[in-house]
């Protein structure tokens, strides 16, 4: 992670310099926005990235004397199936469709939203790893 770390600290530090010469030359506050809010993203993944480095010291695709075996194991938990992700579809459409035909629709959408992700959120939350 620490490669990465890196390499999204320098991806930040050219949104930061280009939003500086853009704000400087440009005083466009529409690109200006666009590249702070970009230079925000990613620090944000070079600090997640850094701050999961020295939580987990380095990985082995990190090292090079690294083995396949190393990296073996259980992937993750795939689940079956779910209706949540239909619900929160459906609360985005319903929210997108209030925007244009009135407020209670939106407070309605706002709902079915947080209930889809929610539960898409704490759907597998009790299971045991075992």
């Amino acid at each position: 992670m620490k490669s990465e770390a890196y390499l999204f600290a320098g991806v930040a530090a050219f949104f930061l310099l280009s939003g500086v010469a853009y704000a400087w030359f440009a005083r466009e506050p529409a690109g200006m926005t666009a590249l702070g809010i970009s230079f925000l993203m990613a620090s944000v993944i070079a600090f997640f990235s850094m701050t999961n480095y020295r939580r987990k010291g380095a990985r082995p695709e990190d090292r090079s004397d690294a083995e396949i075996q190393e990296r073996s194991g259980r992937v993750d938990f795939f689940p079956p199936h779910s209706r949540h992700p239909v619900v929160t579809a459906v609360g985005a459409t319903v929210v997108a469709n209030g925007i244009i035909y009135g407020d209670w629709l939106v407070l309605i959408g706002l709902g079915i939203l947080g209930a889809g992700v929610f539960g898409m959120a704490f759907q597998y939350n009790a299971r045991s790893d075992g």
